[in-house]
């Protein structure tokens, strides 16, 4: 059988991938009939070796043990191979004689990742198997399932890619023409490509380089691959070769290149989007953007404007056509990277008080080295403001002749806006005579000018109530001196502040205990006290966390480091951050895990230094405890699933040992948040895997309080004496883009490590097929088949009260059927198509078109409007399988057409309900007074109105965003058909009841 493209590199990379799988599972030596390892002659590990369908089948044929997993619960060891003919598989040992221990290719229905047949979802014994590593062959008329676990991900990927190919290609079976020998649009693409690459510095035009020039030119190709790796491999071909001279040819040089630059990782993500073509069309690309990567905005001009930007070949530009390297280089670009474009830029609210945001803050980054005897320098205030700080810590004390000792204002002054345009705060330590005191008073004036802020400078009123603090869009460009005011019982003594410091002192921005029981929680200045250390603020997070949350809805508080301490370490930000403290004080010239989860916070809100708390802690009623161990009233809680695929272009740790010396990476997953959400896993260790390790290993975390949480990546050395640092990045759960994703490693001081990253996966449940949101989708499922839970409201021992809130209770009710449904029918849907509940709508509808699609004719079933909404019209006679696969389907349809048509009137229902309960909240105190509730029971009567308007918002913020995920399901539907060969019969594309779903980002990805 003839191979496409060189036969001889054919068989060269056969062998490398033998090398590969079998040196990476030593288990696979142990087979019968004495098979022999191949042996390379490679002496650099290696996992790029797998860059076309041939290498797939060239290494199914050499075959593998594969474990086979029965429905009675046994597992069996079986090594596997494809014939020579590509027309069946085989196994042994089995009892079976040869003519029944094996599988005709053209048997095969469908093939299946995961562990997704009834034989995987109901084997106990399988459930210590990897997920990644599984995969099912579907295959006869009645859709039998042969269930298979690899020793890898990487071995089952090549199995899937190349039975999947195969069923793509039936030319190929038997190996009759149209077959594997002509070589895929995609490989002739790519190889043409290199081909006019060589030729360029072939001065000669002889085919042949020298090789400083072959390696220059591959480093050019792929950025991020080191240059002794390249010379390294052109070395081994040379030696292989027994050449003497250096000179590289065309043919080598496209052999080093697709072995050194071909991600297995990507090519197999490819195939699979490309009906193993290896290259994408426009409506491949557009139907990979819709559906996994969540962009429902996406157009076909768009794609091939991407075509232009990312596809390194002339030819595939023409035609419109992205191969494996401009899919490659798409993936790894600004497109696809993990933090969400739109987050790049400041877009949140700007116009609310300034006690409704977190505000990057500064402590003492003056100072190097310890808090002691450290060194002042500038430059560390210089970088604090070029990050985003909006709040400095200056020390000002007595200098001589009169004149105060600060010294920074003009370097202040000069870098206060560079970077965010949003008030700067200034927080004055200062231990001056009352003498001096005048004195900085002015010349802080005569430095800041028009940029400092006094009350009468401020163009606009601040509203009716004096509580209300201005916004940081009325603030812009302003300076605001905080300190201390002194109390009234000593004005006029020795210590009097000037009427300059009264006049910039008069908002009162710093609180730092929380009022004695006897003040009103809305009392906005506080008496003088300096601010909380981490001690006594942790203490009043844990003891009153409710009341220290409603607190800073009106003021603003501050935590720094403990003055005691001798060195310039960080507290946690995030355990001050849940209790709603505005100001955490860092010590920003301390780099480590701490700076790491700052810079990640104030990072969703393009860098500015102000982010908006979540909404349960700026509302006038809410309902929300620092101490929560589970769900938040009010706030859906979400499934996290981060799939760590790969990693790529990783430095050695800083200061690690000899030259020649490999890593043992591996990734840690950190989830800060409440502490219901703080949790850590981590990926196996990639043993000798050099800078590109695969990990393929999936992770789930629940996230109870999406708009606290913190998803910190970090990739360490594993080493005997201690796991070394190599990178980390940290995003907040609100910036995060489902799909697959490339996430930028940072070094220790925050800096970017030159093109070191992890290929991610994200999935985040109820947004389908990834893609942002700019709301919260639905709660959890916690499994279909147990009791449904149902929202309850709490009795406040107020009749007026209860009597108001009783008649939600119905439609609160319905709001979750109406929710759970559709939820329920869905995930069934899935479950019918052997898929898992977290398979893409997409997914369940390429197994359905298989099993609708007849040998010699159209599909049995085509798409149709009813009423506005995609269904399936049976064509002809169906098996019983696909017509239950059918009525699920109709099952699904249905269930979001009652969401859809019913969720406003339900949401309108509740939405009365809450705003009749709102007018009794500032007759509260009364009503407590009237009911004659003390002690505990007048607590409880408040913090009981909160959870019922908490939970009632909440419930109508769900219903909302749940129709619109129908919305989403539906349109989704119609366009995974469409491209399924299932044809819509009505005219043009399918639009769900002229209602606009959910926006795509803005930022390229496929939008015209």
């Amino acid at each position: 059988m003839a191979w496409g493209g060189n036969p001889r590199l054919h068989i060269l990379t056969t062998c490398l991938i033998f090398f590969f799988i079998f040196s990476k599972d030593p288990l696979v030596a142990k087979v019968s009939g004495g098979r022999k390892k191949t042996v390379s002659f490679s002496s650099m590990p290696s996992e790029k070796k797998v860059s076309s369908a041939a290498d797939c089948l060239a290494f199914m044929q050499g075959g593998c043990e594969l474990k086979k997993v029965r429905p009675n619960s046994r597992i069996y060891s079986r090594f596997y191979t494809l014939d020579s003919e590509l027309a069946c598989l085989r196994w042994e040992p089995s009892k079976k004689d040869g003519d029944r221990a094996r599988l005709d290719i053209s048997a095969i229905r469908e093939v299946r990742t995961g562990k997704s047949t009834e034989t995987f979802l109901h084997n106990g014994p399988s459930d210590h198997l990897a997920e990644e590593a599984a995969f099912s062959i579907i295959h006869g008329d009645e859709y039998q399932s042969l269930d298979l676990v690899a020793l890898s991900a990487d071995v089952a990927n090549i199995w899937v890619t190349g039975l999947r190919y195969l069923l793509s290609h039936p030319g190929a079976i038997g190996g009759g023409d149209g077959g594997v020998g002509e070589g895929s649009i995609g490989s002739k693409m790519r190889w043409n490509w290199l081909a006019a690459e060589f030729a360029l510095v072939d001065e000669d035009g002889h085919e042949i380089v020298s090789e400083d020039t072959a390696v220059a030119t591959i480093c050019k190709l792929c950025p991020g691959i080191k240059e002794a790796k390249v010379r390294l491999r052109f070395k081994e071909i040379q030696r292989s070769k027994e050449k003497l001279t250096s000179h590289v040819t065309l043919e080598e040089f496209q052999e080093a290149y697709c072995e050194l630059c071909t991600r297995p990782d990507v090519y197999f993500l490819l195939v699979q989007l490309s009906k193993d073509r290896e290259c994408l069309d426009a409506q491949d690309l557009r139907l990979f953007l819709e559906t996994e990567q969540g962009l429902s905005l996406a157009t076909t001009e768009g794609c091939l404007e991407l075509f232009c930007r990312f596809e390194p070949s002339a030819a595939g530009r023409e035609r419109g056509l992205l191969g494996l390297d401009g899919f490659t280089r798409y993936l790894q670009s600004a497109e696809c990277q993990l933090l969400d474009p739109e987050h790049q830029n400041v877009c949140q609210d700007m116009k609310m008080p300034l006690s409704h945001y977190f505000i990057s803050a500064s402590y003492r980054s003056y100072l190097l080295d310890d808090q002691v005897h450290g060194r002042a320098d500038l430059g560390g205030l210089i970088r604090a403001l070029q990050i985003g700080c909006r709040c400095l810590e200056l020390g000002v004390t007595d200098g001589p002749e009169g004149e105060p000792l600060l010294g920074v204002d003009h370097v202040v002054n000069k870098y206060a806006f560079l970077t965010s345009q949003y008030p700067l705060l200034l927080y004055l330590c200062q231990h001056c005579s009352p003498s001096q005191q005048r004195t900085l008073a002015q010349h802080l004036k005569k430095v800041f000018g028009p940029k400092l802020y006094t009350p009468e400078s401020l163009p606009v009123s601040l509203g009716g109530r004096a509580t209300i603090l201005p916004s940081p869009e009325q603030l812009k460009g302003k300076v605001l001196l905080v300190g201390k005011k002194l109390p009234p019982e000593v004005e006029g003594s020795e210590g009097e502040i000037s009427e300059e410091d009264e006049e910039i002192e008069e908002l009162g921005v710093v609180l730092v205990v929380p009022p004695p029981p006897h003040t009103q929680p809305s009392q906005q200045h506080s008496p003088p006290s300096t601010p909380s250390t981490p001690g006594e603020a942790g203490r009043l997070a844990s003891e009153s966390p409710e009341e220290l949350v409603n607190f800073t809805k009106r003021s603003l508080t501050r935590v720094r480091p403990s003055s005691v301490r001798l060195d310039s370490s960080n507290p946690n930000p995030q355990g001050y951050w849940k209790g709603g403290v505005q100001l955490v004080a860092l010590n920003q010239q301390t780099p480590g895990a701490m700076l790491d989860l700052t810079r990640g916070r104030f990072m969703q809100n393009g860098g500015c230094g102000y982010v908006l708390r979540p909404a349960v802690m700026r509302e006038e009623v809410s309902y929300f405890s620092a101490q929560s161990q589970g769900c938040v009233p009010g706030v859906p809680a979400q499934t996290l699933r981060v799939k760590v695929i790969s990693a790529h272009s990783l430095p050695k740790p800083q200061g690690s040992g000899a030259k020649g010396e490999v890593i043992d990476p591996y990734v840690v997953l950190e989830l800060h948040g409440v502490p219901a959400d703080c949790t850590e896993q981590r990926t196996r260790t990639a043993a000798q895997n050099q800078d590109d390790p695969l990990f393929d290993e999936t992770f789930e975390f629940q996230v109870n309080m999406p708009e606290l949480a913190l998803l910190r990546f970090v990739v360490l050395d594993d080493d005997y004496i201690g796991d070394d640092f190599i990178g980390q990045y940290t995003i907040a759960f609100e910036c995060l883009q489902p799909g697959y994703r490339n996430v930028p490693l940072l070094g220790l001081a925050g800096d970017p490590l030159p093109h070191a990253s992890l290929f991610v996966y994200i999935a985040i449940t109820n947004r389908r097929g990834g893609g942002k949101t700019q709301r919260r989708g639905l709660s959890v499922r916690r499994g279909v088949r147990r009791g449904r839970e149902y929202v309850t409201l709490r009795n406040t021992g107020i009749k007026v009260l209860d009597d108001t809130f009783r008649p939600a209770s119905g439609p609160l009710r319905e709001a979750t059927d109406l929710r759970e449904d559709a939820l329920c029918a869905t995930v069934a849907f899935k479950e019918q198509c052997g898929l898992p509940p977290t398979a893409t709508l997409k997914q369940c509808i390429q197994s359905l078109a298989t099993r609708l699609q007849s040998p010699d004719g159209p599909p049995s079933a085509t798409l149709t409007l009813k009423e506005g909404y995609p269904c399936l019209e049976p064509l002809g006679n169906l098996t019983d399988a696909t017509r239950k696969l059918l009525n699920g389907y109709d099952t699904m349809i249905s269930a979001n057409k009652q969401l859809i048509e019913n969720a406003d009137g339900v949401h309108e229902r509740i939405a009365q309900v809450q705003k009749e309960g709102m007018v009794f909240h500032e007759d509260l105190p009364r009503l407590v007074e009237k009911e004659n509730l003390k002690g505990r029971k007048q607590s409880k009567a408040v913090e009981s109105f909160a959870w019922n308007i908490t939970v009632q918002k909440g419930q109508c913020d769900l219903l909302r965003s749940a129709k619109i995920d129908a919305l989403d399901t539906l349109r989704q539907l119609a366009l995974a058909c469409e491209a399924s060969g299932l044809i819509l019969t009505s005219d043009g594309h399918y639009t769900p009841h002229g209602l606009s779903s959910r926006r795509g980002s803005s930022h390229g990805n496929g939008r015209s």
